[in-house]
């Protein structure tokens, strides 16, 4: 069975090379995004591996079906950037990785969030050029203080617990009561508005979803407190990027640290050092002191990469055998 990865990157390749050992599949790795303007360059195949970079709208699709693809596997937990019903329509299953891991994540978000309260990334900068002055680097003790937690599955509970441990109050929204989140004095599940209007950071961990589309919108930025610290390491959609803005300048909101973006496709993951950043918002954005922006990183760590290339490969493994694939990573 031969597979095709789409806008692969070489940390991901010896990931996948390693685990495909044991199942021999043919493999034909891709570096740019699939979308119906590059999916004719894909040679006919069985599989294709996609990543959340891509655009997979039924044009794409359409173009994917006609080249054999049977299986389209995500190598990743989010699906917003797939048109689901059409691959059903057109015959294509769809599977993916829901718990690569979980820790990866979670730890990211606590380091963002120590790292935009205490300006350790532009102490660091500072430094490096000699400058060890203090001035403008004034954090607050995360004891004490009330941390929100939008979204409690695994990742969202992770994080609540952690900081729980530090010594914050911690407000959990979830439409589901959590299983994930630690039983503890100091953590409450509360609606979505007290959870906006009591918290001194918020960090976001639902799926993209219509329900959840710019969650943190003009109007949920109005009725937080003066200085909130704004967290983002779900999906960039949740946040809408030019109230952020808005609130940035007013200095409603005290700090951001953003590991996603909702405009992010074709500039996360790429190289773009040499040439202009064409998105004014995103450049408006990075041009913030008080905003930590990563590209899409909260992931990246060796354990989380050989779960993804296992389970990847045992959903196509299972798929050419005949048998289900696991009913948690199929859609």
């Amino acid at each position: 069975m031969k597979i095709v990865f789409s806008d692969t990157h070489s940390f991901e390749r010896r990931a996948f090379d390693s685990a495909n050992a044991e199942y021999g599949f043919e493999i034909d790795y891709l570096d740019f995004r699939l979308t119906a303007d590059t999916a004719e360059a894909v040679r006919p195949t069985d599989v294709v591996c996609s990543f959340v970079s891509d655009k997979m709208d039924r044009r794409c699709l359409s173009i994917l079906a006609k080249k054999g693809v049977t299986l389209l596997s995500l190598r990743c937990a989010g699906f917003n950037h797939v048109d689901v019903k059409a691959a059903g329509e057109l015959g294509i299953a769809v599977c993916r990785v829901p718990n690569y891991s979980p820790y990866s994540v979670s730890e990211f978000t606590v380091g963002l969030i120590l790292s935009l309260n205490r300006k350790i990334h532009r102490a660091y900068s500072r430094v490096r050029e000699l400058n060890f002055s203090l001035d403008g680097f004034v954090g607050f003790d995360l004891h004490g203080k009330t941390v929100g937690i939008v979204g409690a599955g695994k990742i969202g509970g992770l994080v609540a617990n952690v900081m729980a441990a530090f010594g914050c109050r911690v407000l959990v929204y979830d439409t589901f009561q959590s299983t994930f989140v630690s039983k503890s004095d100091k953590i409450k599940h509360a609606s979505l508005q007290e959870l906006i209007v009591n918290s001194d950071i918020i960090s976001l961990h639902v799926p993209l979803n219509p329900e959840t589309v710019h969650i943190i919108d003009s109007k949920t930025i109005s009725q937080m407190k003066e200085g909130v610290l704004i967290v983002n390491t779900g999906r960039g959609a949740l946040i809408e990027s030019k109230a952020l803005i808005e609130g940035l300048k007013s200095g409603k909101i005290g700090g951001a640290a953003l590991d996603v973006y909702e405009e992010e496709e074709g500039i996360f993951f790429h190289d773009l050092s040499n040439s202009f950043l064409q998105d004014d918002t995103l450049a408006r954005l990075i041009s913030f002191p008080n905003v930590l922006v990563t590209s899409h990183q909260a992931f990246l760590t060796s354990d989380s990469l050989k779960n993804i290339a296992e389970t990847s490969l045992n959903n196509i493994h299972a798929f050419r055998s005949g048998r289900a694939i696991d009913s948690s990573c199929r859609l």
